[in-house]
């Protein structure tokens, strides 16, 4: 027994130098830069060095599949249907093969061909539901076989996926893990300390790089690359940024590069802890369940916050769900119904190092969270657009999908008008009647027409 004593210290000495060793570089080369805001470059190489191994894979999986006539799934990216945008009355023109206006307008049996034809578009290549399931991807990125391509290739691209897997979980995610509860515990304890101090410019200050510091650190546990375009429009104080949602780590992305007052509901456990410390130090607009579904509240709560310049802008999202980085859906009007100056805000993912779309019907927080860990990086552009008033004539719907518009265009993304809350509701009668109201407008005329005749 006394002969392993000498043993077991050299264990410990070495534990505990490494231990000590791990957490200087944690504080070195991530916290220390984290607070500052400084980095020195060494994600850029990382993610440079993931590029050239995913096209050498990419190359290495078409070769082999070629050698063995093995066929490569594509996705399609612009639906597996080619479609034109014509207009109702064009289309049934088209179907009646006349080349005459519809003067004498009336119903004809081969209308309902139309309607026969969009319904199976529907059915075979919906771009509604396909926005609520993760991109595909068209080559390999070693976490997952995103392009279908199930065929084993060759030993070197099987020992490669398999160090991948190591890096990844034993080196990448425990770090990440630690980074993790750093900010989040810097957090937590510097805004439970800084809402003791007394109302003023000092607490304002402290409590603005707090949730700075504690958001890039945040940022570092995702070994996030981020990309901040025309910073000059960024949003200012008794404004409203509004942003596409993909993920719920979109707060974090924004709050890393500036000043927000967040959003939300209140939440029981660790959130619930977060949120009571947060909103000591800075005013946060916190609702409680039984509140959010009173827009007159919310509407007032949210117009008391911006009309005072001193407080920070609003964080919202219209869309009010995650949609999966290739489209923007309908905006609520809400936040738009208040008058204030609206800072739009487009936010594109590079979905090739790790897939950031939260399917929040098929993982929880936590799974989530952790394909989050696991994955390679997360490496996104943020564009800050000019900021946005509402014009006389515009009303709130309007004015929203302007905006909505703005972001699309400027993000390369798919400008939807349906409403986001699809994912788990059925579609409302409104948008059939909408239809039905366009084919009868064609084929009765309107009021005036028929008053005339």
């Amino acid at each position: 027994m006394f002969l392993l004593l000498p043993f077991d210290s050299l264990v410990v000495n070495l534990l505990g130098i490494s231990i000590t060793v791990l957490f200087t570089l944690l504080l070195v080369f991530i916290i220390v830069p984290a607070i500052f805001g400084v980095s020195f470059g060494i994600r850029k190489v990382y993610m440079k060095t993931l590029l050239k191994i995913f096209q050498w894979a990419t190359l290495r999986i078409e070769r082999g599949a070629k050698e063995k006539n093995h066929p490569l799934y594509k996705p399609y990216v612009n639906g597996i249907i080619a479609k034109e945008p014509t207009s109702l009355e064009e289309e049934i023109k088209e179907l009646r093969r006349s080349g005459k206006a519809l003067d004498t307008p009336e119903f004809e049996l081969s209308d309902i061909f139309y309607f026969c034809r969009k319904g199976i578009e529907t059915i075979m290549d919906d771009e509604v539901t396909k926005r609520f399931s993760a991109e595909e991807l068209e080559s390999w990125n070693l976490l997952s076989r995103t392009n279908y391509n199930f065929q084993y290739i060759s030993l070197r691209l099987t020992v490669l996926w398999g160090l991948g897997v190591l890096i990844r979980y034993c080196f990448l995610l425990p770090l990440r893990i630690a980074l993790a509860f750093t900010g989040i515990s810097l957090l937590v304890t510097g805004t439970t300390v800084v809402g003791y101090l007394p109302n003023g410019r000092c607490k304002d200050f402290l409590s603005k790089h707090v949730h700075l510091m504690c958001y890039r650190i945040c940022v570092r546990a995702l070994t996030a690359i981020i990309t901040y375009h025309d910073r000059e429009n960024r949003p200012r104080n008794g404004g409203i940024c509004v942003a596409n949602h993909t993920s719920p780590i979109d707060v974090i992305i924004l709050a890393s590069d500036g000043y927000y007052a967040m959003v939300g509901q209140i939440h029981g456990g660790l959130m619930g802890v977060i949120q009571r410390a947060m909103v000591k130090a800075c005013p946060h607009v916190w609702f409680e369940r039984s509140e959010v579904k009173d827009r007159h509240l919310v509407a007032r709560r949210l117009t008391e916050h911006v009309q005072d310049k001193s407080k920070l802008p609003i964080l919202i999202f219209p869309e009010g769900t995650c949609i999966n980085n290739t489209s923007v859906m309908m905006f609520k009007k809400g936040s738009f119904e208040i008058g204030a100056t609206v800072y739009p805000v487009a936010i594109k993912y590079d979905p090739q190092f790790g897939d950031a779309f939260w399917n929040s019907s098929k993982y929880g927080m936590v799974t989530y969270l952790l394909r989050m860990m696991t994955s390679w990086a997360i490496v996104c552009s943020v564009w800050y657009l000019p900021p946005m008033t509402r014009q006389p004539e515009e009303d709130a719907v309007q004015f929203a999908n302007r905006v909505k518009s703005a972001i699309a265009r400027q993000g390369g993304l798919v400008d939807l008008l349906w409403d986001g809350g699809l994912k788990r509701e059925k579609v409302k009668d409104a948008f059939k009647e909408e239809q039905q109201k366009l084919y009868s407008k064609m084929i009765v005329g309107s009021h005036e027409d028929r008053s005339r005749s």
